[in-house]
């Protein structure tokens, strides 16, 4: 019955669910695990060490997580079509001036568009309009539309690796903007025809279930900030930014120190992204029926396991079980977050509040790369960095659970 409901609703909702599938498949040019195949190119072009780069790509992915809330909150304000078009200009932009970028003091702009048009906007744009415009089947539309970031994960980063053999870095990121303005933008503004009509049909849905009495209200950005619960649960909810992105952002490094080759890491990302694909495939429905609320304590329980163990084991094909142990709990994460702010906060001002979350993300992930970096440099070995991020896991689902626990205010 599952995959009858799936086949329907996807059929129903090709179109717009195509959309959300679209921009969080292309976010990837601004993705970690996209950018991250650039490194070795650009620091030896410009004779960077990895700690310099390492800081560059911090300083950048900052200032994203700086611009998100007053960015992210426009979805609220103005016309989908129109917001599409200027997020997708944007990543456009962001890949030339990757591909442009003259000197060193330019890399922390370019990292910085990268981050914040692709991690930032289109996966943002991406959840936010699954989440706004399906109410009782809102996880199996953030599932679908979600797709995309596996399909990313698996395609771009091994696209990438075999374009800059041939292209060079810098023409890769040339033919990233291109595929951006030949294919993305075209094709999102032709999935995004008959908008007009769901929305329309949202504002008055929406106006007639807040006049009710019993009816939940949407809360706004501020009020969100008043919300005790809101802080509390945030350590679990931004433990898979920072932590996965430490993960993948040093990699080959830890790969490394355990005698795997990078070839052997990376080309074992498919059990990653598959590993997305068929968590968020099942928490879908599950979120229809129970609710993320009740989902979410076991968010960090996979991504714990993982880390457990790649601490433990140092075979070769322990790889294979660790991706995708993290992998779960991306996907889950992806799937959960949009639907649980819904869920909270209503959906009036869900733009406004995701982006907030988002950026308070966007920062964790910011933070995850120099923190395992000095942990390393510092001559804390892999295996106990892991430990001590099991550490924070748990920590982190203890202060969830306390947080979903509290009264609303």
């Amino acid at each position: 019955m599952r995959a009858i409901g799936y086949l329907e609703f996807a059929r129903a909702n090709r179109r717009f669910l195509g959309f959300g599938f679209l921009l969080s498949c292309f976010s990837s040019v601004g993705q970690t695990y996209f950018v991250g195949i650039f490194g070795p190119s650009i620091m030896a072009e410009f004779g960077l060490g990895h700690g310099a780069w390492g800081g560059i790509y911090m300083a950048g992915t900052l200032l994203s997580a700086a611009a998100l809330p007053f960015t992210g909150r426009l979805v609220d304000r103005a016309d989908l079509r129109r917001y599409t078009l200027g997020v997708i200009a944007l990543m456009i932009g962001a890949c030339l001036a990757a591909a442009l970028v003259p000197a060193v003091a330019l890399l922390v702009p370019a990292v910085f568009l990268l981050r914040h048009s692709g991690q930032g906007l289109a996966s943002h744009l991406s959840q936010t309009s699954m989440a706004r415009y399906f109410d009782r089947s809102r996880g199996k539309a953030i599932a679908l539309g979600g797709l995309g970031f596996a399909v990313g994960e698996a395609v771009f980063p091994l696209a990438g690796v075999a374009a800059i053999a041939w292209l060079g870095w810098r023409g890769t990121y040339l033919a990233a903007a291109g595929l951006c303005a030949l294919v993305l933008l075209p094709a999102a503004l032709w999935l995004l025809k008959g908008h007009v009509q769901r929305h329309t049909a949202w504002v008055a849905a929406a106006a007639a279930a807040e006049a009710r009495p019993e009816a939940a209200r949407s809360w706004s950005r501020r009020e969100v900030l008043r919300d005790a619960r809101f802080w509390v649960i945030l350590p679990a909810v931004t433990a898979p930014s920072m932590i996965v992105t430490a993960l993948f952002f040093h990699h080959l490094t830890l790969a490394e120190d355990k005698g795997w080759s990078a070839a052997w890491i990376t080309g074992s990302y498919g059990f990653f992204a598959a590993a997305g694909i068929v968590a968020a495939i099942v928490a879908g429905p599950l979120i229809d029926r129970v609710g993320a609320r009740r989902l979410l304590p076991g968010l960090l329980a996979p991504l714990a396991l993982g880390l457990a163990l790649l601490a433990s084991f140092g075979a070769p094909l322990a790889a294979w079980p660790y991706l995708v142990a993290i992998g779960l709990t991306s996907g889950l994460n992806a799937t959960l977050m949009p639907a649980l702010w819904a869920e909270l906060y209503g959906t009036r001002h869900l733009g406004g509040i995701k982006a907030l979350a988002a950026a308070i993300s966007v920062f964790a992930s910011a933070l995850g790369p120099p923190l395992l970096g000095l942990l390393l440099d510092l001559g804390v070995s892999g295996e106990t960095s892991c430990w001590l991020f099991v550490g924070y896991c748990a920590v982190a689902t203890a202060c969830l659970l306390l947080g979903l626990r509290r009264r609303p205010g």
